[in-house]
């Protein structure tokens, strides 16, 4: 498993052009590109009401990381471990960071997400992923690839 050394570090101070917001806080003209990034539509809550532009549901962790993460507090770093090695070596994730990269340098995006927790949730993982690598590597993205001089760790 390759990964970045000190990603895991950062991830609860790193946010940048990326903003995240749970799926039931009201619309806002503000929100700017509003891409939903759970793999399941969020309980209780149209399409209509939901006012999103895009669902990158492919994006989102795993069915199985998804049911073993549970929410559960003491599970976050595992899993923050576990989906960005997704992000990592899944292409068609690989993909999708690449597109999410590019709509963030022509406009606002914020990703919706339905986890009640604010904190330890998938989106969180994915923003900081998202924001290290825009500012890390430049277009055409290779999240396999490693900036040269960055030193790598495991895990």
């Amino acid at each position: 498993m390759i990964i970045l050394r000190g990603f895991l570090e950062r991830v609860g101070e790193m946010a940048g052009d990326y903003f995240l917001k749970r799926i039931y806080e009201p619309y806002d003209p503000a929100d700017g590109k509003r891409i939903l990034i759970d793999r399941i539509w969020p309980r209780g809550i149209s399409k209509t009401e939901a006012k999103i532009d895009l669902w990158m549901k492919e994006i989102a962790p795993s069915p199985e990381l998804r049911k073993w993460f549970g929410h559960k507090r003491e599970r976050f770093r595992e899993f923050s471990k576990r989906y960005v090695t997704e992000l990592e070596t899944e292409e068609q994730k690989q993909m999708l960071v690449r597109e999410l990269i590019a709509m963030a340098k022509k406009e606002k995006v914020t990703l919706l997400y339905g986890a009640k927790d604010k904190e330890c949730n998938h989106a969180v993982v994915l923003r900081n992923f998202l924001t290290y690598f825009s500012r890390e590597v430049s277009l055409p993205l290779n999240v396999n690839g490693v900036k040269e001089g960055d030193e790598l760790g495991g895990f």
